[in-house]
């Protein structure tokens, strides 16, 4: 799909020079007497190199069609993320430069949209919170709380978050995707 310039948001992903990126900041700029220009901060969906271009107003941008399926989170095999598709049940390989900082809270079994292109896998949609079990903690001690109530904890996918101090190992909690911060803890179902 061809756009202009002014179509231009952040999240929007386009195809520049052949490859595929998807748009960090757009910035319209006026300089005194001379044309307007988008400052465009991007980087590419495949190896995450970061780009900033200048774009004239009214420049055409092609804008990449993409398609997004659930599939299941199987395993990782090495540097391969396995996905399973949840309606036709074939497996899918992907390589950890794909997957990039979902790996952080990607836990077995839980189900995520591949984001694909042409056919081939671009990038991993996480939801936007995801229910983790804090798999090492240290405990709370009483009166600690002189700076600040939070403390380190290890989930079950590796990654290190902060939490309030009542969180024990064991519990559930919910973390934000997007900024990987703890939400909240979790009852069990």
């Amino acid at each position: 799909m061809i756009g202009t310039t002014s179509d231009l948001r952040v999240g929007a992903i386009i195809k520049y020079e052949g490859e595929l990126y998807v748009v960090l900041d757009v910035e319209h700029r006026t300089p005194g007497n001379k044309p307007g220009f988008y400052q465009v901060k991007m980087r590419n969906l495949l190896n995450g190199r970061l780009l900033e271009n200048k774009f004239l107003s009214g420049t055409p941008i092609e804008f990449a069609r993409l398609e997004r399926r659930p599939h299941q989170y199987l395993y990782r095999d090495g540097a391969l993320f396995v996905f399973m598709d949840t309606e036709t049940y074939e497996q899918v390989p992907i390589e950890e430069s794909v997957v990039g900082e979902s790996a952080r809270f990607l836990a077995e079994g839980q189900v995520v949209d591949l984001v694909f292109y042409e056919d081939r896998v671009v990038g991993v949609e996480l939801p936007p919170h995801v229910n983790l079990r804090v798999v090492r903690t240290e405990p709370a001690v009483r009166g600690n709380t002189v700076t600040t109530a939070l403390k380190p904890a290890v989930l079950e996918t590796g990654a290190t978050v902060q939490v309030p101090l009542f969180v024990d190992e064991g519990d559930i909690v919910r973390i934000d995707t997007r900024t990987g911060e703890y939400v909240e803890r979790v009852k069990e179902v």
